[in-house]
């Protein structure tokens, strides 16, 4: 090739280059109704991350679905070796290492919290255990809480976990691909649990014997989003329906939320505050709680499985006013999102090659 032309070829590849790069650069860049926001991603090589939980010295815990609780140190840095003690998972479909929950009082106690699906009698079911933040290890690991009939499908295990403003734990579970088992009270399926942080049944809970320990609220499919809320301190859930239906639902005492028909058996049916028809497979949910977005303070934001995009909702009292869609097609299954201590939103992208990614000011 001649010198001009291998001149003009440099060019020309240098351009494409730079082209790529600026398209790259501009992706990254999102405008929204309230803001702009860069899109960092803070660390990718996580297998299918499913939770996220921020520690106190700006460290964060993933918990990843094959099984293994990953530590992202505070630089972004995805730790090597996954934390021990682990108990083994029933990782098929959609089972596996779950959610993550920090204790309340997480800074004096190292206390943490699990959910995964593992095998026993019967079949399959979601699990939660409590255990102590060592280095680089669980230590003092108890099951507080299984879900009882165990069943053979791999599927809606529900497994969101959250604390209110008491200190009471919400465990979410779904009907375990039977819907029959929504409706009834000798059956954790479908249900959502509250719990003491040690696994005891409150007094106060709405069904007692022989309704099934712990349970608050029935007529559930599959709760994938729960979070409180920093006003009210109420919970609020984030559930799939079935060809339909996909609802946001403040949680209400001894609330039946109907699935799969109205339900009979326990009281009158609870109302949703939100629904999606079509569907758009609602997983994760944060209230923004940070200063770095003024314009979202109070806003629910959830992930969009189905869409594969972020959904935010301007919440008035315990109403939606509006509804916008961010990141649609850009990221991929968005699992998780949390709003962190530091004022920055964060993200699970569910896949093989899963990212953690930040959302930062990117000016006004």
């Amino acid at each position: 090739m001649a010198a001009g032309n291998i001149v003009r070829s440099g060019i020309a590849n240098l351009a494409f280059t730079c082209g790529v790069l600026a398209t790259w650069a501009q992706a990254q860049i999102i405008a929204t109704e309230a803001h702009s926001a860069k899109v960092a991603v803070v660390t990718d090589g996580l297998e299918f991350p499913w939770g996220l939980a921020f520690l106190p010295d700006g460290r964060m815990l993933v918990t990843e679905r094959v099984g293994r609780l990953r530590i992202v140190e505070a630089s972004g840095a995805l730790r090597e070796q996954p934390v021990r003690g682990v108990p083994e998972v029933d990782a098929d479909d959609q089972g596996g290492l779950l959610d993550i929950a920090l204790h309340p009082q997480f800074r004096d106690n190292r206390l943490l919290y699990l959910s995964y699906s593992a095998l026993g009698e019967g079949g399959r079911g979601t699990e939660v255990l409590r255990a102590r933040l060592g280095e680089g290890a669980l230590e003092n690991v108890e099951l507080i809480f299984r879900l009882e009939p165990k069943s053979q499908p791999a599927a809606h295990y529900g497994s969101r976990l959250a604390f209110d403003a008491g200190g009471f734990l919400y465990i979410t579970l779904g009907d375990r691909k039977a819907a029959a088992r929504a409706q009834a009270l000798d059956d954790h399926a479908g249900k959502i649990i509250r719990l003491h942080d040690d696994g005891r049944a409150p007094a106060d809970n709405p069904f007692g014997n022989p309704a099934k320990h712990g349970i608050f609220t029935l007529g559930h499919r599959n709760v994938q989003g729960a979070a409180l809320h920093p006003v009210s301190g109420r919970i609020w859930i984030a559930e799939h329906g079935e060809d339909a239906n996909d609802r946001l639902i403040v949680l209400a005492k001894g609330g039946n939320y109907g699935w799969p028909h109205g339900g009979t058996g326990g009281g009158s049916i609870a109302p949703s505050i939100h629904a999606w028809t079509p569907t758009i497979a609602p997983s994760g949910l944060t209230f923004y709680a940070g200063e770095k977005f003024p314009g979202w303070k109070g806003n629910a934001f959830l992930g969009s499985l189905k869409d594969r995009m972020l959904v935010r909702l301007q919440i008035e009292g315990d109403r939606v006013v509006r509804e916008e869609h961010l990141l649609k097609g850009m990221l991929g299954r968005i699992r998780d999102v949390r709003s962190g201590p530091d004022g920055f939103l964060y993200l699970l992208v569910d896949d093989r090659n899963g990212k953690l990614v930040r959302l930062e000011p990117a000016g006004r």
